[in-house]
């Protein structure tokens, strides 16, 4: 499944989410899943007393995971007969979930590791390639399909990360890497962009990043459940080509499976001694050449600016777009 939190283009100011499923591979058209609750209840009342997911309405996706239902149970509302799916030109997407209760952000893929190490003439630590290290980022700052992003207050280094993203939907604490994907609901393009003036000197105190990269994430544009992705399982991840444009030049490709360490042993390292929550969120790390401070030398010459456009796609993920634009005055 595909899953994305929509709104009509021409909805009034302030209309709710819906949570809808794509009935298309390329996400043409889609299909509102309370509207399906409601149709497979009318032919068989008995779906609401049997079961909890045709008992309350549907309305996002974060709702869904609080009442304790995994993103997988939602498959049972494919079952209606479409009726009038609605077309992706007409919709505008939001953030997969709306509200995580927290975002670890993990540093997976060693070419864009060893890149950063070099930069300072120094050798990957040891350390990295047996533990999967992360930091937490902020959740108050998510940002969906092409909502604006921009370059926090004292900086003029904005830069992209093009990231997977993963979500958990079932309640976990010690969760061995074996089943640590056992976990997760689905997959998501992740943006962390990033302020790298801010960054370089918070980092000279060997804490952070914080404010480098507390100002904006960008997810979406859906939610690919992993069974979607089953058939090009490849070594610590899939077999998918991840790519990002600037104004429409290529400027980043990698592979998620060119990861070092996997989604499941993230999900270890995540959950030793801690509790994960429906709803939480895990980002991989930026892959091998993708951000500009590994290519900006070689190929745009400058960090972002008002004006451009950034595209992070992923293959079987879809494509996140986001405007850089002027800070807003407060």
């Amino acid at each position: 499944m595909k899953i994305a939190h929509v709104r009509e283009k021409h909805a009034p100011a302030g209309a709710p989410w819906r949570l809808a499923a794509a009935l298309d591979p390329d996400g043409a058209r889609w299909l509102d899943l309370e509207g399906c609750r409601r149709s497979l209840v009318a032919a068989q009342p008995g779906r609401a007393h049997n079961s909890s997911l045709f008992r309350q309405p549907i309305t996002t996706l974060d709702a869904h995971l609080a009442s304790g239902l995994r993103v997988e149970a939602l498959a049972d509302l494919l079952e209606a007969q479409p009726d009038e799916p609605l077309e992706a030109d007409a919709l505008i997407f939001g953030p997969p979930i709306l509200a995580p209760p927290t975002f670890r952000d993990f540093y997976a893929f060693e070419r864009h590791v060893g890149t950063m190490w070099r930069r300072r003439d120094m050798e990957i630590p040891e350390a990295w390639y047996r533990l999967p290290i992360f930091y937490f980022s902020n959740v108050s700052e998510m940002r969906g399909p092409g909502d604006p992003v921009w370059a926090p207050r004292g900086s003029s280094e904005l830069d992209y990360e093009l990231e997977v993203a993963a979500l958990i939907d079932t309640p976990v604490r010690d969760l061995d890497a074996a089943r640590g994907e056992d976990a997760i609901g689905g997959y998501m393009v992740l943006n962390d962009w990033s302020a790298r003036d801010l960054q370089r000197e918070e980092t000279t105190v060997r804490l952070g990043p914080a404010k480098g990269k507390d100002f904006a994430s960008s997810i979406g544009p859906w939610l690919v459940t992993p069974d979607e992705l089953a058939d090009i399982r490849d070594g610590t991840g899939y077999d998918l080509a991840m790519t990002a444009t600037v104004n429409g030049q290529e400027l980043s490709r990698g592979t998620w499976s060119s990861a070092h360490f996997s989604f499941g042993q993230m999900v270890e390292r995540a959950s030793a001694d801690a509790r994960l929550r429906p709803g939480d969120l895990l980002g991989s790390g930026t892959v091998g050449t993708g951000c500009l401070l590994e290519v900006r030398d070689e190929i745009l010459g400058r960090y972002l600016e008002p004006g451009d456009i950034v595209t992070l796609a992923i293959e079987r993920l879809g494509q996140l777009s986001a405007p850089v634009v002027e800070r807003p005055s407060r």
